[in-house]
């Protein structure tokens, strides 16, 4: 029996959910362009999954997020008690920082701007293990009846929040 995707729907916007941890990185120097070809690659990944990703990738970004990852899930653990092996990477996005200019000098007193972009990640990674039992459920019935359930929680405003 096929799943359908039901998390979208309890994601609500300004509220912070128990089973969420959030970090931010701000100013890494890179492009932003050159961050989001690796962020597309670890969104809804394991956690175990993305550190794999990313040791394996060659692109010099990967580092940088890397570390974030690798922070996030140690605040998980350490200050919410989540085990490793059940998080996942809900949320990741790449957003343009401020631009670092300095001039080079050129010939005849002349000068250039030399532009270094830097960007901003934001993730949130979720301790999907308290969803484990409503997925057996949901497994077992079919997939009108899934739909069934979703909206029926949905309309019921069921979120889980601090």
């Amino acid at each position: 029996m096929t799943l359908i995707n039901w998390e979208p729907y309890f994601m609500k916007k300004g509220r912070r959910r128990v089973d969420d941890v959030y970090a931010f990185s701000q100013y890494i120097p890179m492009s932003v362009d050159k961050a989001r070809k690796v962020i597309d690659q670890i969104r809804w990944r394991s956690y175990e999954e993305t550190l794999m990703i990313l040791e394996l990738m060659p692109y010099r970004t990967c580092y940088p997020i890397f570390k974030l990852i690798y922070s996030i899930a140690a605040n998980a653990s350490h200050n919410k008690g989540f085990n490793k092996a059940s998080l996942v990477i809900v949320k990741a996005e790449v957003n343009k920082g401020a631009t670092m200019k300095k001039l080079k000098p050129r010939a005849r007193g002349r000068s250039y701007l030399i532009k270094k972009p830097t960007c901003h990640i934001n993730m949130i990674i979720r301790d999907m293990s308290y969803f484990e039992d409503f997925r057996q459920y949901m497994r077992n019935l079919s997939e009108n009846d899934q739909r069934k359930v979703v909206f029926g929680l949905q309309s019921e405003l069921f979120c889980i929040t601090e």
